[in-house]
């Protein structure tokens, strides 16, 4: 039986650029410190201050030519995230955005993932060697209306919300269906959460400048993000689900959020879902030992 590979699509093109500009030498000088079993399919995030941004708000500041050096370098793709749902006619005339499109489409095999369809049509009309990700920011929780999704020609990948990871119709997929599909692996929100879309719009509404108050969850507060939370969250998708469960079942693709967190917890997510036991120290002391690279 033909081995599969799981691809990752790991957070913070922009926003951890020198954290995977220590990390990446080690995945591939040291190939034995990971498992056989997985891969870096993308790395994605948006720069600060940008228009188009959604998900969460960018903060990176690094050099664009200087990230997509770096990814091309390594052969991974890059993944501009443009998930803002609330765009309008006059926002697709942005100078920072349409940059980044004609910077990152001329730079290899890359993509945007979007969320509204206003932003399709545009980028399809201007930038079409840029692929498309169907955004998890849409809340589908339907799974008839997921598959609607998956079935668009639009889409290379799409990114069901979480709370569709463990259905028991994933099985009935097809297998051309089953490539394009992407999970979430490791969402901290409450499987019970109604105002996940509300959360999505405010980000979007910081990211267009609107003056709007922090949306606070009702169900996890001002706690904020944790790994050991996550994990216990019935939605979550770690290497044993992984291993024996979705890639025997045709799946591929897995994405790890972050963006908004600290490059410390970026590390333990690379560790726990990339790094054998027996390496994760030898790792995390070459990490350590960038003194260029500020983990906390």
């Amino acid at each position: 039986m033909e081995k599969r590979i799981a691809y990752y699509h790991l957070p913070g093109l922009f926003e951890f650029y020198e954290l995977y500009k220590a990390f990446l030498p080690i995945y591939r000088e040291h190939r034995e410190y990971f498992y056989d079993w997985c891969e870096i399919g993308s790395i994605y995030g948006a720069p600060a201050d940008c228009l188009w941004g959604g998900g969460r708000v960018g903060f990176g500041e690094d050099n664009p030519e200087d990230v997509l050096k770096l990814l091309k370098e390594y052969n991974i793709e890059a993944r501009l995230t443009f998930s803002n749902s609330l765009l309008r006619e006059e926002h697709l005339k942005d100078k920072k955005c349409n940059r980044l499109c004609r910077l990152f489409e001329g730079g290899g095999n890359n993509g945007v993932i979007i969320h509204s369809d206003l932003l399709l049509d545009y980028l399809k009309a201007n930038y079409s060697g840029l692929y498309l990700v169907s955004s998890t920011t849409k809340v589908i929780t339907d799974f008839s209306k997921f598959l609607e999704e998956v079935d668009r020609d639009d889409f290379k990948y799409v990114v069901p919300d979480f709370r569709l990871n463990k259905s028991d119709k994933l099985s009935t997929l097809s297998q051309q269906q089953k490539d394009k599909v992407e999970f979430l692996c490791n969402e901290c929100c409450s499987i019970q959460c109604v105002d996940r879309k509300a959360c999505y719009e405010n980000v979007s509404h910081k990211s267009l400048g609107d003056n709007v108050p922090d949306h606070i969850c009702k169900h996890t507060g001002n706690e904020g993000y944790k790994f050991s939370l996550a994990m216990k969250n019935p939605a979550f998708i770690g290497i044993n689900d992984i291993v024996d469960t979705y890639l025997p079942m045709g799946y591929s693709n897995f994405k790890i959020e972050g963006r908004g967190l600290g490059s410390a917890i970026i590390l333990e997510f690379l560790l726990y879902y990339m790094t054998k036991p027996e390496y994760q120290l030898n790792v995390r002391e070459c990490v350590y030992l960038d003194t260029m690279l500020d983990l906390f």
